[in-house]
């Protein structure tokens, strides 16, 4: 029997508050339910949609590429493929920068300095970064001397 859930049940199967499923319904991430006596009835499998919502939040996908990944899934179409690649490869490059920045922290905790406003490297650092250099840039020129 095709069981219909109200917006309640289907926030208690699956976590997620009523608002944030009128506003993903609002962004069409959901399909508009049917109404019974004007309240909205969700089928079943809303439950697993909601839940491949909450996976690619979980691993950064925005809800913009959410309502990408959910328009491309068609039989005929391997575009899901390109948004994962696509956002592989941003991961990589927020890998990236968290490495960079955790190597100048880690140097700047054993900066032997009380101020660290009175490091050399610490304002050499400054200076590159306007100068336009990227962190990445300036901790290799600082370290690289």
């Amino acid at each position: 029997m095709d069981e219909r859930l109200t917006i309640g049940e289907l926030a208690s199967r699956t976590g997620v508050a009523t608002s944030a499923l009128r506003y993903w319904e609002e962004l069409g991430l959901l399909p508009a339910p049917a109404r019974v006596s004007g309240q909205r009835r969700y089928p079943p499998s809303a439950v697993e949609l909601v839940g491949v919502v909450l996976l690619l939040r979980g691993v950064g996908f925005t809800l913009r590429e959410v309502r990408a990944f959910i328009g491309s899934r068609s039989p005929a179409s391997d575009g899901w493929r390109e948004l994962y690649e696509r956002k592989l490869a941003e991961l990589d490059q927020r890998i990236a920068q968290a490495q960079v920045a955790r190597t100048a922290i880690a140097h700047g905790l054993a900066c032997p300095h009380k101020d660290i406003l009175e490091c050399a490297n610490f304002v050499s650092g400054v200076t590159a970064l306007l100068a336009g250099c990227s962190v990445e840039e300036a901790h290799s020129q600082i370290h690289s001397r």
